[in-house]
This record gives structure tokens, C-alpha cells and sequence, in this order.
């Protein structure tokens, strides 16, 4: 009987503990990430797009297309596709840095 009310005692203790430590916490509230594109830099990010595609489809940057642009919270990605109708995606960082080529 001693044993159970033990375990008893100790299993509320640890419960109480962790919501205590969850509530302590700050919240924090989320803010989404607002950058402001310019004409400029969307240019500047579908030449590199351009450039990485046609150097991995081993082709010329005048033989490929890009024909999306999707923003999201914290990313950019332009989607297009050769002239041989092979598609990619490209992948760029809220500053507008050049993450990677992905191949459709």
C-alpha cells in the first residue's frame, strides 16, 4: 500500500513538474519573414536558375525556360523546364542566395 501511494506521489510530482516548466516558458509569438523582392534581385535569382540548369542539363541558358515563381515563408523556388522538356526547380533562401537545383 506504502509502495503504490509512493509511486503515486511521484508520478503527480513529475506531471506537475512538466507543465509547470512547459507554462514557465516565454511565448514567443511567430512573425512570418517579410522581405521585400525587388525587380533587381527576381532578375538576378532567374539568370542563376538559368545558369545552374543549363550547366546540369549541359545545354545553353537560352534553351531554358523559367516559367514559375512561388514565395514561401522563408524560401524562394522557380520552376521552368529545357528545351529537351526536362523540368527543374530551383531553391533560394529568404535573402535570395541559391540553396540548390532540384530535377523534375
Amino acid at each position: 500500500m506504502a509502495k503504490r501511494f509512493l509511486c503515486m506521489v511521484l508520478a503527480t510530482s513529475v506531471l506537475t513538474t512538466g507543465c509547470m516548466m512547459q507554462q514557465s516558458e516565454p511565448q514567443h509569438a511567430q512573425n512570418a519573414q517579410k522581405t521585400h523582392l525587388t525587380a533587381a534581385r527576381s532578375l538576378n535569382m532567374e539568370q542563376l536558375c538559368k545558369g545552374e540548369a543549363a550547366h546540369r542539363y549541359n545545354t545553353g541558358p537560352q534553351q531554358v525556360n523559367v516559367v514559375g515563381f512561388d514565395t514561401f515563408q522563408g524560401s524562394y523556388e522557380l520552376r521552368g523546364y529545357t528545351a529537351r522538356e526536362e523540368g527543374f526547380t530551383c531553391s533560394f533562401d529568404a535573402d535570395g542566395r541559391f540553396l540548390h537545383l532540384s530535377m523534375r
